[in-house]
């Protein structure tokens, strides 16, 4: 029973951080792509237990700690797009057919080896572009609500100096704080504190197919799949990429009606469940995986009250906090960005297409800058022939395949095999 606790507690923890870390992020990214407060506190919820769930299958399943989260990029995605032609019904059925394709993925290897061969630069770009808006919301919070917003990003500051995974959710506390001490006791009346799940019937069109449910489903991948693979594979795990992708994919299908926009494996709160803090013995780690999907599914149960409060709250510092949880992914982004001098200037377009904001024929800006940086390599980058120096490690080309963790294997690389690590599952079904 022992050797049960230490996973149990990280498992714990991992959910805490993992939620507290960027709901508000999902609730600004389902508001604005016209979700009521009903409708979005219904999305927290199915992507609370869709994750959950999934969470506890794959770890028990293959007995690999890999644990699961809704796509963060992909909600500030939905901030940056705004609502698509045809309101929430067709956002939802975006939601569906990003989750068809994550299954494709997941059933369809080939498919996975494509969207991993987008050049990182451009992806990053991308990525980056989408974040951008939200970002920048703690510095207008600051000149906006200095009273209120200053606190916030005091205690994101203190705490992201001493005790970093607390930093963001020290931060949400704080703007509780906040937020009860400004808004008076009446302005919760009337909320719905216990949630309920609000289907809704999906409608599609060709714009947000091309302008959102593409976007979407490749932020998920390149920002959350991807990674989150990668840093299993640092761990000295051989995690079954299709099978964790066919069942995050159903797991997104599920939650689209209910209001959920994606479900993937998690990229910035995997390590807290596959590291050595788990347990020393990575064979033990599954059991964190497990506890942190059960934990985030009893988490589900308050995104009633999540909602209520982001409902009489200033936009703005809802905005500041989701910002916050949000700079640690921009700065990764970036700097896969600019890294390669050969192809900065492409993902310089790609990133200020996409942070534009700019809509053409119906299109959102992430998919134009996607094209945008795709169109510069093509034009005008021009492949050299690799100097033969003995000892010279020769860089990669863009668009190929490289691994996705510095001094890992190429076994990183989603649809490569991987050598064998002794006492691994290597199960994909």
């Amino acid at each position: 029973m022992t050797g049960h606790v230490q996973p149990v507690l990280a498992g714990v923890v991992t959910a805490l951080v993992g939620f507290a870390s960027s709901f508000t992020v999902v609730l600004a990214g389902l508001r604005a792509a016209g979700a009521t407060d009903a409708q979005a506190a219904s999305g927290l919820l199915a992507l609370c237990v869709t994750c959950g769930l999934a969470a506890a299958w794959l770890g028990w399943r293959h007995r690999i700690p890999m644990s699961v989260a809704w796509s963060t990029p992909g909600a500030a995605l939905l901030v940056a797009t705004g609502p698509p032609p045809g309101g929430w019904p067709v956002a939802v059925g975006a939601f569906l057919v990003s989750g068809v394709l994550i299954v494709a993925a997941g059933l369809f290897p080939p498919l996975g080896r494509a969207v991993a061969a987008i050049p990182k630069p451009v992806a990053g770009a991308m990525l980056a572009g989408v974040l951008l808006p939200l970002c920048t919301a703690p510095v207008r919070a600051l000149v906006e609500l200095p009273l209120v917003a200053g606190p916030v990003v005091v205690g994101w500051l203190l705490l992201h100096r001493f005790a970093r995974r607390w930093a963001v959710p020290g931060a949400l506390v704080v703007a509780v704080v906040a937020i009860a001490l400004t808004t008076p006791p009446a302005g919760l009346t009337g909320a719905a504190l216990i949630p309920s799940v609000t289907l809704t019937a999906p409608a599609w069109n060709a714009s947000a197919l091309v302008g959102l449910a593409l976007p979407l489903f490749l932020v998920t991948m390149a920002a959350q799949n991807v990674p989150g693979m990668a840093v299993l594979v640092g761990y000295g795990y051989r995690p079954p990429f299709g099978a964790a992708l066919r069942a995050t994919g159903l797991a997104s299908l599920l939650a689209a009606p209910a209001g959920g926009h994606a479900v993937n494996l998690a990229a910035i709160t995997a390590a807290l469940a596959a590291g050595p803090d788990a347990h020393p013995d990575p064979e033990r780690r599954w059991v964190a995986s497990v506890t942190a999907g059960v934990g985030l599914a009893l988490l589900g149960l308050g995104a009633g009250v999540a909602t209520a409060l982001v409902a009489v709250a200033p936009p703005i510092l809802i905005e500041a906090v989701a910002g916050l949880a949000l700079l640690g992914a921009l700065a990764t982004a970036l700097a896969a960005a600019v890294t390669d001098p050969t192809t900065r200037e492409a993902a310089v377009v790609t990133f200020v297409v996409t942070a534009s904001g700019v809509t053409l024929i119906g299109v959102g800006g992430a998919f134009w800058g996607l094209v945008a940086g795709c169109l510069m390599l093509l034009l005008f980058h021009r492949r050299r022939p690799p100097a033969a120096v003995p000892g010279q490690v020769v860089p990669a080309v863009p668009g190929q395949s490289a691994p996705a963790v510095p001094g890992q294997p190429a076994s990183a690389v989603p649809g490569q095999p991987a050598p064998a690590v002794p006492g691994r599952s290597t199960r994909d079904s």
